[in-house]
């Protein structure tokens, strides 16, 4: 079986990795001529690191990024609304990942090279059309350097060519532009002083008007005894306002966003001196689309932001499209017809991502926070003044809803890996072990490699003592 992926972002890398892994013949085309590190921060839940640890990545996440400690949420003036721990500190297994997403790019972009070989991804080569004939898939792809085009045939397609998917576009014709919720955000990456633990997420402000986002996502900058901050800042715009199309990589104007935060000074962060300091500033508005009936037909599917696009309020969507990708190997290596894994695949992944988009729109822990707003406008000294217990239950209940998977699922769900230990057939083949825990390098935390918070991602964490192919044809001439 050959599988060709239309898109090599977080999602289609990684369902490269997987299914090479599976021992299903996979390549990429990427429709840009080159794939750089670009973007700025991008959040891994525990369950999609993982996954990304079982494709043997867990030194290259370690040495990059940074296991994020805390989510924290602030009014906007600096008052301690809520705390929450993530990760390992949470109980999980496995880490929360802070991390570049152009540097995420790269490890899985190098893995993928080095596994597949460097016919494996192909850049340059943009989906035009595809059309079904049978027992294949004839794929139209662009050469975007020479114009030229020419057609693949592959028994398998696989659409992770982002929100604007072409892949998807010929699947659902009738589907408009993508779905904008009023807000804007600005983002960037600012080299810094560490703030709180050094590891601290932490959410200021509310949408309902204006918040800012930001976190660590650089080991390197730690080793240092910096942070590389990114950071997010979203403004709700008035009514009637219009926006450029989405686009990742749309340069931001400082005077557009500044002025919005200029008197978000908090003791332990200046956010309007983090946002004038970042080298380049991106904006984009946040939009998703709506939930669809159904995926893909006969043996083509979608993944990632081409199947479900999502507001960017749970730091999920990056870690949703790791899970398609794994879920999809699994499917199709076991499976002797394509036609059948790829059935079982979106029955297995399109309505938790369609629950999730909808989470995501709802937006639970923010009602809280705009709660705080209404009833302490100019602020407050202690937030049992302002919020019941059971208000400040509901935020942990909302942020449930948008991670969608709790603490105990993961750490005792089967394995989505395929190949030697596999389970005995009553338990659908997957492996019944839980998968390794995280184990990053040995020089983690050690006196070569010091760990500035304390915190390493040991077995303690979370304790009572610390709360807490084969080579391949590419097929294309």
């Amino acid at each position: 079986m050959r599988v060709l992926i239309a898109g090599g972002g977080i999602g289609g890398l990684t369902a490269a990795l997987s299914l090479q892994s599976a021992g299903v013949e996979a390549f990429v085309v990427e429709a840009a001529r080159e794939i750089k590190p670009l973007g700025v921060g991008v959040n891994l839940l525990p369950h999609a690191v993982r996954e990304l640890a079982e494709l043997g990545l867990a030194d290259a996440l370690a040495a990059t990024g940074i296991p994020t400690a805390e989510l924290v949420h602030y009014d906007r003036f600096g008052g301690r609304i809520w705390a929450q721990p993530r990760g390992i500190a949470a109980g999980y297994r496995w880490p929360q990942i802070s991390i570049h997403r152009g540097e995420l790019q790269a490890i899985l972009l190098a893995a993928a090279r080095q596994r597949l070989g460097d016919a494996g991804v192909r850049t340059g080569l943009a989906v035009e059309r595809f059309e079904q004939t049978g027992a294949e898939v004839r794929v139209s792809l662009r050469d975007r350097r020479s114009g030229e085009l020419g057609v693949v045939s592959t028994d398998v397609l696989v659409g992770a060519d982002g929100i604007h998917s072409a892949v998807r576009a010929q699947l659902h014709p009738a589907e408009g532009p993508p779905r904008w919720n009023g807000i804007h955000m600005w983002r960037g990456v600012t080299e810094a002083e560490p703030f709180l633990t050094g590891r601290s997420m932490i959410m200021a402000g509310s949408n309902r008007a204006a918040k800012f986002v930001a976190y660590p996502i650089s080991r390197g900058a730690e080793l240092r005894g910096r942070a590389a901050v990114n950071w997010v800042a979203e403004v709700r715009l008035h009514e009637g306002a219009t926006v450029a199309p989405a686009s990742w990589d749309r340069r931001g104007r400082l005077e557009d966003v500044l002025p919005h935060f200029a008197a978000w000074r908090f003791s332990w962060l200046d956010v309007p001196a983090l946002i004038a300091s970042a080298p380049v500033l991106f904006e984009y508005p946040m939009v998703d689309r709506d939930p669809l009936p159904w995926w893909g037909a006969g043996r083509v599917t979608l993944l990632g932001d081409a199947a479900h696009p999502m507001f960017p309020v749970g730091s999920n969507g990056a870690s949703q499209a790791i899970l398609d990708a794994r879920v999809l190997a699994w499917h199709l290596a076991r499976a002797s017809d394509p036609e059948a894994a790829l059935s079982a695949y979106e029955a297995a992944r399109r309505p938790p991502t369609s629950a999730l988009v909808l989470a995501n729109r709802a937006m639970g822990a923010e009602r809280v926070i705009a709660l705080v707003e209404q009833r302490a406008p100019a602020g407050f000294a202690r937030i049992e003044d302002v919020l019941s217990g059971e208000e400040l239950e509901e935020m942990s209940r909302g942020y449930a809803r948008m991670v969608g998977t709790d603490v105990e699922e993961l750490n005792g769900r089967p394995s989505w890996s395929v190949g030697e230990g596999a389970a005995a057939p009553e338990d659908g083949g997957r492996r019944a072990v839980a998968g390794a825990a995280w184990r990053p390098d040995p020089g983690w935390g050690s006196a070569t490699r010091p760990d500035p918070c304390g915190t390493r991602p040991d077995p303690g964490w979370g304790s009572a003592t610390r709360p807490g192919l084969a080579a391949t044809r590419p097929g294309l001439r």
